[in-house]
């Protein structure tokens, strides 16, 4: 089986020849190709290079255009800053939407329109160009939570639970229509997949989550099955308290944080539901031996105790052992 092909094999419920392998990389990445992650975030052609010499070398099934989470912020006019070698950063301090009054005036960005959205875009045509068929493309939207922490700024978006209950209704429903849009490019292009990142999801109780966040994040993946594309979905940081909402969103994958069990999150969704993950990626897979990796993916494959894709809990650092990278593949391939 081609990585694809596995990949798509086990989210069809089919039998596959070994354990998927789908990993985050971003600067792992970068570095691995001897890039600076500047060019990564900002070049596409410098991304697609990296992650296919990545995935070849590691023996990933997938490869992908995640690099950071300003992209849709900076089309609707967001200030982002950029460094020579880490991941772009998006100044909250002058958050694009200070003034909720923006909001009227702010207009969905065209993904195909030149900015950052439409190098993403062109990424995964470049994929799609160079790997049709032998590794699974997937493709990256902003969740409603996460891009309103983009616009808003976190601290204040956290306060608009509260004091604004109406215009965090407005902000999600405008982010899920941007969202909806950008995936669409993506999938013309030839995305298999699409990651949906909503890590400020984490930081909300259950009752904020199933009141403001569910609604959103369901009508969002409700939008990509109808455009015929799978969902993975990756929320950063302890998802506990809120494991059983992500279950009921219908995602073809659920991606967890190492702070979450896995064991846990197979209680609380379906017996089918396809999880990934979650070793901690620092203090196991960055700075543990070749011994603890394996011990610890066998571990996370027990706990799962269904369908399982193996992964780490978030990126793969930069600074990793490649060795300890290699312990990934070599518990997949044989299970």
């Amino acid at each position: 089986m081609t990585g694809r092909e596995r990949v798509l094999a086990l989210l069809a419920g089919e039998k596959t020849d070994s354990l998927p392998l789908m990993p985050i990389t971003m600067m792992f990445a970068s570095d691995h190709a001897g890039v600076s992650y500047k060019d990564y975030a900002t070049d596409y052609r410098v991304l697609v290079d990296a992650q296919m010499k990545t995935a070849e070398t590691f023996d990933f099934d997938y490869v992908s255009v995640i690099s950071d989470p300003g992209r849709e912020a900076a089309d609707c006019g967001a200030t982002v800053v950029y460094f020579d070698d880490q991941p772009p950063a998006i100044d909250e301090v002058n958050a694009r939407l200070a003034d909720k009054a923006d909001l009227l005036s702010l207009r969905r960005p065209d993904p195909l329109g030149g900015g950052r959205m439409h190098d993403r875009v062109q990424a995964v045509a470049l994929f799609k160009e160079k790997a049709p068929n032998e590794k699974l493309i997937e493709g990256w939207v902003e969740g409603p939570c996460a891009e309103g922490a983009d616009l808003r700024g976190i601290n204040t978006l956290m306060m608009d639970f509260y004091d604004a209950p109406p215009f965090i209704h407005d902000l999600f429903a405008f982010n899920v229509e941007m969202a909806l849009a950008f995936a669409k490019a993506q999938v013309a292009a030839g995305a298999d997949i699409i990651g949906v990142g909503d890590a400020a999801a984490s930081l909300v109780g259950p009752q904020i989550y199933e009141e403001f966040v569910f609604p959103y994040e369901k009508k969002l993946v409700e939008g990509l099955h109808a455009m015929g594309t799978r969902v993975r979905l990756h929320i950063c940081g302890n998802t506990t308290a809120i494991l059983d909402g992500m279950g009921r969103l219908g995602c073809d994958i659920v991606d967890l944080d190492y702070m979450a069990s896995l064991a846990e999150a197979r209680t609380a969704m379906a017996p089918t539901q396809v999880l990934l993950g979650n070793m901690d990626p620092v203090s196991i897979l960055k700075n543990g031996t070749p011994e603890l990796v394996h011990d610890t993916v066998a571990a996370c494959h027990n706990d799962a105790d269904g369908p399982y894709i193996v992964g780490a809990g978030c990126e793969i650092p930069r600074g990793t052992p490649y060795e300890n990278v290699m312990c990934l593949r070599d518990y997949a391939r044989p299970h």
